[in-house]
């Protein structure tokens, strides 16, 4: 038998980097206070992350927990880019997401604790946070099945008239799952008001993405459905927010869909229980160094005179005294009752059966 012909690795295109005028407009439009809420938001989920972490190592977290740190610049820059009106459905990395839909760190952290304080009562843990309030409609365990729920919010913003859209994330691991395709089919069809964000955090579990697709360049999965698509630094808090904006607008204005391959980095294993032995420490020390979201957007504001040293370290030190917070909440909160194990699960039937 002829031995089988070795796949080609294609080559990463770069995505394309804001032009000084863009670049200009995009800080502009955002403004000094919401650029430095922004890097405040980050922080704040890289001090979350580290803190969950070391509660799941200390077993008061349980089940699966997956980290987020490294990809803060999709969360904030892309949130701070949709409406009040928009609906978010995500994967189950979702902390990120979650705190920076608006969601209470305590109510968040004792989800992830399993008490009854938290957003879902306890009941979903890490993978399941939620908050109808804020149109968060969930991480889901299912891989790709959020975006066919994503596509269906999208419907249902349409068939109201509403001028909103729904963020639908999905990792790398995901972009082959057949009904994500199907989703995309439909929403270029019926012309949904979705935007698909493609996480490449370059490993789908423990499998780097160029062994199992076809094309490293993941925006190009969206062609054949005839969707918009485009490639994204994900640690460029400004690309990411100039990105999914256009992408509203798109939605809004021509009912187009769109898919943002935005390329970023987790510095943490799949989940909590993953070792990571499938890359070496430099390469995550390497990633670090030279690609940190938040060292990027720290570094600008202080170029730009906007904050100091010391302003840095004040907010550093606000992020963490929230945390703790957090902690001490859950921490203190109780369980659900025993009770919790049927709600929500059977209907109660209002009287008898004939």
């Amino acid at each position: 038998m002829a031995e089988a012909k070795k796949k080609e690795v294609e080559e990463h295109v770069e995505p394309e980097e804001l032009d000084a005028e863009r670049a200009d407009q995009v800080r502009e439009e955002l403004g000094d206070d919401a650029i430095v809420e922004m890097l405040r938001e980050m922080v704040l989920i890289r001090r979350f992350e580290e803190h969950a972490g070391r509660s799941y190592q200390r077993r008061k977290i349980k089940g699966f927990c997956h980290l987020y740190s490294g990809q803060e610049a999709i969360a904030v820059g892309s949130l701070r880019a949709t409406g009040d009106d928009d609906y978010v459905i995500s994967h189950y990395r979702e902390h990120g997401h979650a705190l920076a839909a608006g969601m209470d760190p305590k109510a968040v952290m004792a989800e992830l604790y399993g008490k009854k304080t938290g957003c879902a009562g306890g009941k979903g843990g890490s993978m399941h946070l939620y908050d109808v309030d804020k149109n968060f409609m969930g991480g889901w365990g299912i891989v790709g099945g959020q975006v066919p729920l994503g596509a269906g919010l999208a419907f249902a913003l349409k068939y109201r008239e509403q001028e909103a859209v729904c963020l639908a994330y999905l990792g790398d691991g995901a972009i082959h799952q057949g009904v994500v395709h199907e989703a995309l089919n439909m929403a270029k069809v019926w012309g949904l008001p979705l935007i698909c964000i493609v996480e490449n955090n370059q490993y789908g579990m423990g499998t780097a993405v160029d062994r199992v697709s076809s094309t490293v360049n993941l925006e190009k999965k969206a062609d054949s459905h005839q969707i918009y698509n485009k490639a994204v630094d994900g640690q460029d808090v400004f690309q990411v927010y100039d990105a999914v904006k256009q992408a509203r607008n798109r939605a809004i204005e021509d009912g187009e869909p769109s898919w943002l391959h935005l390329r970023t980095y987790r510095y943490y294993g799949h989940s909590m229980t993953d070792p990571a032995t499938y890359r070496g420490k430099d390469e995550v020390q390497k990633q670090r160094d030279l690609r940190d979201p938040i060292v990027r957007l720290r570094n600008w504001l202080v170029e730009e005179e906007i904050l100091s040293q010391d302003d840095i370290d004040s907010i550093d030190d606000e992020m963490e005294a929230v945390v703790k917070d957090a902690l001490a909440f859950a921490d203190e909160s109780d369980f659900p009752d025993e009770s919790e194990l049927t709600a929500n699960i059977y209907v109660e039937w209002p009287g008898e059966i004939d």
